[in-house]
């Protein structure tokens, strides 16, 4: 009996492993251009236009592939699905560092396929695996992804000024991806075709038609727009403000520090706590708070970077932790993270375009700030709607299917 218990024990243990090797390749192959990009702009001559669809690209693909892949994890099973992922990613990361154009913006593309993979299908193995952690879990892996890209955005410059140069320095990341890879492989004897769910009611389309998934969806969805218009423009906001392109930078990188800080706290308060409709409404005010404070003090920028990040990194783990509490079973849930991460990404390719866009017409940063304040309210709203202690009727999905 003991040697079963220790069996299972470290079979856990290496799933774990793996499920947090995953999430370090999730955000850090896709934020690790950012700090290269006016490198990449200066060997290509590409404007600044040219420049963006770099960062538009993978959240494109997100909203593509999102609603794909539960029915690709139904097919083929949740553990060769993300094995598949991982490969995807380490084909685009050597297709973007290869020092062609067209190369880059395939590579780029083909990378956000694999990362919208493990996106959705991450949250439906830990719903399947490991029920009744859901929240804890979710705060790790959310806590993973962040540490990850910190430490990929502060290294590839270095990299790079070594004699690497930008691919050589994007080449670099495919170590998340290889790692990952080496760590999952065991897992691959466990695939099973019904590895999500064996209920043939809960398509994914049915889904889109619950008043409860649509309030997961937005909360999650506006949390996208807000923190992708924020981590794009920040850099610009703060320059426009008198700081230096060091001290932007440093900001910038403190923000995606701190969205990693609510990994250690939130997921420890979530599993205590039955209704999470008081904590998601308040860390979407967080998210407004410190857009006014940008807007109004931007002397105390340091401060409104550390309280947006932390409300930001608390609603995306809130949100995701809500597809595993809102869905009655594993499929479902790989349903309802295609969907959110589908909405929510398709808001978040077209939101720093658009404020950019305010922003050459008004010559300021005034209306974006104000915009996304008025939008954290409104995620705060459905936050208050999708925090309540329900799940999303079987039938309901069953009907629309």
């Amino acid at each position: 009996m003991t040697s079963i218990f220790s069996t299972s024990m470290k079979k856990h243990g290496l799933l774990l492993l793996g499920i947090l090797m995953i999430a370090t390749t999730l955000r850090v192959t896709f934020t690790g251009t950012a700090p290269l990009l006016d490198m990449i702009r200066d060997t290509f001559g590409l404007t600044t236009a040219q420049t963006g669809i770099l960062t538009t690209l993978p959240l494109l693909a997100f909203a593509i592939v999102s609603p794909l892949a539960a029915g690709i994890a139904r097919r083929f099973g949740i553990e060769r699905s993300l094995f598949a992922a991982m490969l995807i990613i380490c084909g685009g990361i050597a297709l973007r560092s290869a020092g062609n154009t067209a190369f880059l913006y395939v590579g780029t593309a083909i990378i956000g396929c694999g990362i919208a993979m493990g996106n959705v299908l991450l949250p439906g193995l830990i719903k399947r695996d490991f029920p009744g952690q859901v929240a804890r879990l979710t705060g790790a892996y959310s806590l993973t992804m962040g540490v990850a890209a910190a430490i990929g955005s502060m290294f590839v410059v270095p990299i790079a000024q070594h004699g690497y140069g930008w691919p050589g320095a994007l080449m670099a990341l495919m170590i998340f991806p290889i790692v990952a890879l080496l760590i999952w492989l065991p897992q691959l004897s466990n695939h099973t075709t019904s590895t999500l769910s064996t209920s043939k009611a809960l398509h994914s389309r049915g889904i889109w038609s619950s008043a409860l998934a649509w309030q997961v969806t937005l909360f999650l969805g506006i949390n996208s727009l807000i923190y992708y218009v924020v981590i794009g423009w920040l850099p610009s906001i703060l320059i426009s403000h008198g700081y230096s392109e060091a001290q932007a930078g440093s900001l910038h990188g403190l923000m995606q520090l701190a969205t990693a800080a609510p990994g250690l706290l939130v997921g420890m308060i979530l599993s205590r706590l039955k209704d999470q409709r008081g904590i998601a409404i308040l860390m979407a005010l967080l998210c407004a708070i410190s857009c006014i404070g940008l807007l109004f003090v931007p002397g105390l920028a340091s401060i409104w970077v550390v309280i947006f990040g932390f409300g930001s990194g608390a609603t995306m783990i809130l949100g995701l932790t809500f597809i595993g509490l809102r869905a009655n079973s594993a499929h479902q849930a790989a349903a309802l993270s295609g969907m959110a991460q589908c909405v929510g990404y398709l808001l978040a390719a077209f939101g720093p375009p658009a404020m950019g866009k305010i922003h050459d017409l008004s010559g300021q940063w005034s209306l974006p700030l104000l915009g996304c304040a008025i939008l954290a309210c409104v995620m705060a709203v459905f936050g208050g709607f999708a925090g309540r202690d329900a799940e999303i009727s079987p039938a309901r999905s069953h009907h629309s299917s």
